[in-house]
């Protein structure tokens, strides 16, 4: 099949090349050259496991190719997949401009029948607006043609997303036409060859499936840490009662591990964007706004637990293992670093992190000014962090972090937070750690 993706970020790269992989013919669409550019010299803006080498393989196969022009990719194509960005506004709703001037565009150049996918997560009722807008161009153009708009939400994990792709739990389609279904049917066929994974629903449910999915996992989240600071008042600890509720199969073992908070670029802007959907709909959504106020309160239990045990933070150094918002990563955004980070300088203390990949977009994501004077040190080795530091933070549950050399860190420092329960209290307290985790 001869598939045009338009967007090569998160969402659209991996779809393209896990579709090419399949032998499909895609051609990714994007507005910006210098990306292009670089994508079709073999430069991944990404970080994600395996990624690369489909990326290659199939460019090299001549099964993916990348180009700025919509219209030059619209002439030979028999699907057009929508995975533009949807960034969330200053009221939390999903902005729809990129995807709407994507629909625009379409319209101005459609020539014949065309399925349009919106692979973006977008709200209910966006499908509705895609067609407007791609009819007002046909309208204008004084042309007839006949199209179909279908949702086919991704459920992809940063970390994990090319096996997620390739081997999925589930297909979502949303279509109305008879037509349509037969070709998304077709398109992957291949991804659920074991069992029929595809999933066939209205239009408007699968865009809100995609929504209720995050919501539902950012729920267990904030759930659990709920009560792992009830845990902790209680003198209980949380990890045995994880185990505990986790065994009942009604509830499972996955998302009801205690943390920091979640982050990332779905969790945070998924949560909000319902909200704001549910209050434009006259509806008070009580329990997103409660998981929503969880998590932001949790991303600053860390700094709580450093003031707790300093006092003021005034003049120290804390050593940050962890800055992506999960393992596998290199993306920030929404992450419980960024929190703890802005605080601690705020509070008058100095910072030494390490992350094994997120170190380029930590430049990025805070003033250069701190890097220069500083005020925030990146370093290159985990251990380089301790040097001179007061306390050791521990992020994000990188697989290096998981069981590191005590003896080494005790000849550092002797308070440790542990943001992700990964390490045994019992034993650290034993080896003279103040130590303090989340609900232990």
């Amino acid at each position: 099949m001869k598939i045009t993706v338009i967007g090569t970020g998160y969402v659209g790269l991996v779809s393209g090349a896990c579709f090419a992989e399949m032998g499909n013919r895609v051609t990714c669409v994007d507005v910006n050259a210098d990306k292009v550019a670089r994508l079709r010299g073999g430069e991944i803006p990404i970080h994600e496991p395996g990624l690369d080498e489909v990326v290659h393989q199939t460019f090299a196969d001549g099964l993916l190719t990348f180009t700025t022009s919509l219209p030059e990719a619209m002439s030979d194509t028999e699907l057009l997949m929508i995975a533009v960005g949807t960034p969330p506004g200053e009221d939390g709703s999903a902005d729809l401009s990129h995807v709407l001037a994507v629909a625009g565009e379409i319209g101005r150049h459609l020539q014949k029948y065309m399925v349009i996918v919106d692979k973006s997560t977008v709200p209910v009722g966006t499908a509705d607006l895609v067609r407007e807008a791609v009819q007002k161009q046909l309208d204008a153009r004084g042309v007839s043609i006949v199209f179909d708009v279908v949702s086919n939400p991704e459920f992809l994990k940063e970390g994990s997303a090319v096996a997620d792709f390739m081997r999925p739990d589930r297909i979502i389609v949303g279509a109305s036409s008879e037509r349509a279904r037969r070709l998304m049917e077709s398109l992957y066929a291949p991804f659920s060859r074991t069992r029929d994974k595809i999933i066939f629903m209205g239009i408007r449910e699968a865009e809100m499936a995609k929504y209720a999915a995050n919501c539902m996992l950012a729920t267990k989240i904030s759930f659990m840490n709920e009560i792992a600071n009830l845990c902790e008042r209680l003198g209980a600890d949380v990890e045995s009662v994880r185990k505990g509720i986790g065994s009942d199969r009604r509830i499972g073992y996955d998302f009801i591990y205690p943390g920091c908070g979640y982050g990332g670029s779905c969790f945070p802007k998924d949560v909000k964007a319902l909200i704001n959907t549910a209050k434009k709909s006259g509806f008070e959504p009580l329990l997103m706004n409660a998981v929503e106020a969880r998590n932001e309160q949790q991303k600053r239990t860390l700094f709580a637990k450093l003031e707790k045990h300093f006092g003021s933070l005034e003049g120290k150094t804390i050593a940050v293992w962890g800055l992506a918002f999960k393992p596998d990563t290199d993306d920030m955004r929404e992450a419980s670093s960024v929190v703890l980070i802005n605080q601690l300088i705020a509070a008058g203390a100095r910072v030494r992190a390490h992350d094994p990949i997120a170190g380029e977009t930590a430049l990025l994501e805070f003033p250069s000014r701190w890097f220069e004077e500083g005020l925030l040190t990146l370093v290159q080795h985990q251990y380089d962090v301790l040097d001179q530091a007061d306390a050791l933070v521990l992020v994000t549950e990188w697989k290096q972090y998981r069981q590191p050399d005590f003896d080494l860190i005790a000849k550092n420092l002797r308070v440790i937070v542990d943001g992700r329960n990964q390490y045994d209290p019992v034993q650290l307290r034993e080896l003279g750690f103040a130590y303090y985790g989340v609900g232990r």
